[in-house]
């Protein structure tokens, strides 16, 4: 069995605390504060449930691709956010636009397969696409998503 030592930012409610661990194929050693701590692998994964925010040049082109994720099941809900401005630099200028803000909730599992309809139907070369975790939430919201998804 192979054992391999590498260094990872944990990062927790109120601090970054800087840990060392060893993996092994059943579990994750953490080092932390001076007392070793067995994490199982389950909890290593990750959260199960994330958030996409998606940018869009209109709320009608939001809709379309909203309507075809929640339909997809590949997100429970997205909520479309008016009147969002967005600076940014492309090919080489400063860009200023109005844009809508799209936020979809989903497992981690999906999102592959969101991100490839994102940009099967959004208009721009490059989307913006970004998945953020979900730590805490209502049991009963988190089991809905899963459950719509």
């Amino acid at each position: 069995m192979s054992i391999r030592q590498e260094v990872y930012m944990y990062r927790n409610m109120t601090s970054n605390c800087l840990i060392s661990y060893l993996a092994q194929n059943s579990g994750i050693f953490a080092f932390w504060a001076g007392s070793l701590r067995k994490y199982s692998m389950s909890e290593c994964r990750g959260p199960e449930n994330i958030v996409v925010y998606i940018t869009a040049p209109s709320e009608d082109a939001a809709a379309v691709i909203a309507r075809a994720l929640v339909e997809q099941k590949l997100a429970a809900c997205v909520n479309i956010v008016r009147n969002i401005r967005s600076i940014y630099s492309w090919q080489g200028k400063i860009e200023d636009d109005a844009e809508v803000l799209m936020i979809a909730k989903t497992q981690q599992k999906h999102f592959d397969a969101l991100s490839e309809k994102v940009t099967e139907l959004h208009s721009y070369d490059v989307p913006e696409i970004i998945a953020i975790p979900i730590l805490k939430g209502s049991a009963d919201y988190l089991q809905w998503i899963k459950a719509s998804t």
